[in-house]
């Protein structure tokens, strides 16, 4: 059962009061974000909390992400409670566009998504009043304090999971402990990632049931196999590197890395951010590429494919010798999902900077499936060393694989702990 909600703080009092006060401005600060592509012009209301679809009839499941890779995270969670529990109706938020597109690519049958609402008191009675959720799973962070509220004032039953609270985050919250506990309060069931998320929601106040990521879970990312085919057959044998999930600056820090190695192996580069390939391509200056949303083709002279679209990394991990994860080589990113190539049998080599996944690496790292570099320099040396040696290549790629098929208990695990929270069947 939830804990009994303390006394609203005067801080979260006047976070609302405050919140109120803009919310005539909510709508022209969402069209100048659309205008610079930040926002979804054509589902604007959506963020007001004006639903864009019915909601279904009988109970539903709220769960909310707030981008890319928590959303991913989702989808085995909501595969299995379609299976198990066809009678729930289940509703997905998010605030990005890019986690929209791959939701609209990859929700089930009876997944319905819509962004989330801004947390101004009207945009929140809105949307609540609209879906009038049974269950409200928030994973991460996602912490907007009307938002939160406010459902646990409708009664839905609210969960926390796959919780990542970081010293920082920790340390704003601690300046406000009664806000924090009355926020942390609001859910019946919490569950960190790791000890030290647990250590700060505990000193929070928060009751922290126990432990899940989220991120652990997933099936391989799906591609078309027959243009993996088509690419394989224009590789004509060529080792590949791909760049996964890149941040500004760490395209041409991998492709200068690369550039060292002879013979020189294919790079393809997933950027993070796609809408950035014009930036990256004048990174890339003095490399011959090739963009993947122009049509232009792999050619033997191709150096760099730039991969700048959605929803087909599976395909491009599926062509790789080793993945370069982006996001881990400074500028406090704190990494990506090593795991994501790991279940297409392809091994890891990352930068320094994996806080967000620090459990994850260093548990890959021991079992021979990931390797941790400093800088380009230390990249250049491990790609050059382990593509010249394929019974090393072969070790690395092994080991990746094989720890990621030992994360599939992980989704019974997080099934039993939700379960709880449901409507009766």
């Amino acid at each position: 059962m939830p804990q009994r909600a303390p006394p609203r703080p005067w801080s979260l009092t006047a976070y609302r009061a405050a919140a109120g006060m803009i919310s005539p401005l909510a709508g022209t600060v969402l069209k100048a974000r659309a205008r610079r592509g930040k926002e979804d012009p054509d589902r604007l209301r959506e963020r007001l909390g004006h639903p864009s679809l019915a909601r279904p009839a009988g109970p539903l499941v709220w769960m909310h992400a707030v981008s890319v890779g928590e959303s991913l995270s989702l989808l085995p969670v909501i595969a299995a409670l379609r299976i198990e529990r066809p009678d729930l109706a289940i509703l997905v938020t998010s605030g990005t566009q890019a986690s929209a597109e791959i939701l609209a690519q990859r929700l089930p049958a009876g997944a319905l998504h819509q962004y989330a609402p801004v947390d101004t008191p009207a945009a929140v009675r809105r949307f609540m009043r609209h879906w009038r959720p049974d269950v409200g799973l928030f994973v991460e962070s996602e912490l907007w304090p009307n938002l939160i509220l406010a459902a646990r004032d409708a009664k839905t039953r609210l969960g926390l999971i796959s919780a990542r609270v970081t010293d920082k985050s920790a340390r704003r919250w601690a300046a406000r402990p009664a806000a924090a506990r009355a926020m942390l309060a609001s859910f019946e069931l919490i569950l960190a990632q790791e000890e030290a998320t647990e250590r700060r929601l505990s000193n929070l106040g928060g009751a922290v049931s126990g432990r899940l990521n989220l991120k652990r879970l997933g099936d391989p990312l799906p591609c078309d196999p027959e243009e993996l085919a088509d690419l394989k057959a224009l590789l004509n044998g060529r080792h590949v590197v791909v760049a996964a999930s890149t941040h500004p600056g760490e395209e041409a820090l991998i492709a200068d890395a690369v550039a060292t190695l002879s013979p020189r192996p294919l790079t393809i580069i997933v950027p993070r951010h796609p809408e950035l390939s014009s930036d990256i391509a004048r990174d890339l200056a003095g490399h011959r590429f090739a963009l993947r949303s122009a049509g232009e083709a792999i050619e033997p002279e191709t150096e760099i494919y730039l991969a700048d679209t959605l929803g087909e990394m599976g395909l491009f991990l599926r062509l790789a010798d080793v993945a370069v994860m982006g996001g881990s080589f400074g500028r406090g990113v704190g990494g990506h999902n090593p795991l994501e190539p790991a279940r297409v049998g392809v091994g890891v080599i990352s930068g320094p900077d994996v806080a967000n996944f620090a459990s994850i690496y260093g548990e890959m790292v021991d079992a021979g499936g990931a390797v941790i570099v400093q800088d380009g320099a230390g990249l250049a040396k491990e790609l050059d060393e382990t593509l010249r040696d394929p019974a090393r290549l072969d070790r690395l790629n092994r080991a990746a694989a094989d720890f990621a098929a030992q994360q599939g208990d992980q989704l019974a695990a997080a099934l039993a702990l939700i379960r709880p929270l449901l409507p009766a069947a």
